[in-house]
């Protein structure tokens, strides 16, 4: 499962990743005038929410899609553009993995809620 196309569509912990435009804004805002959200890589860009904090089994339900966060961060590849172009990369600690728990369909806009365990 995944997104259908990606790289990380597949059978494991890492099928959707997520980024958070409060992250991206932590980047150098002239060096951010040359990026597109598209360019950080991350499927689903999150507004206006810190959410690299959530804890590891966090559900996230967009519209009929559920989420569960698997990982947070990963290490920066080599040839990262965000890191050539800003000489800093995120996702270390910042990016988040899950894996596809309900398919289905979502877009831009579409309301993003998080459903913590207990």
């Amino acid at each position: 499962m995944g997104i259908a196309g990606d790289a990380h569509a597949g059978n494991w912990h890492r099928q959707v990743s997520l980024l958070s435009t409060k992250s991206i804004e932590k980047v150098d805002k002239e060096k951010l005038k040359d990026l597109t959200y598209g360019d950080f890589a991350a499927n689903i860009i999150v507004k206006d929410l810190i959410i690299h904090t959530l804890p590891i089994g966090t559900k996230i339900k967009i519209n009929n899609v559920l989420l569960e966060i698997t990982q947070i961060g990963k290490e920066c590849e080599e040839d990262n553009l965000v890191r050539r172009l800003t000489g800093k990369c995120i996702t270390p600690e910042e990016g988040i993995f899950a894996k596809v728990l309900k398919g289905g369909k979502i877009k831009t806009g579409d309301k993003i809620e998080f459903l913590m365990e207990g």
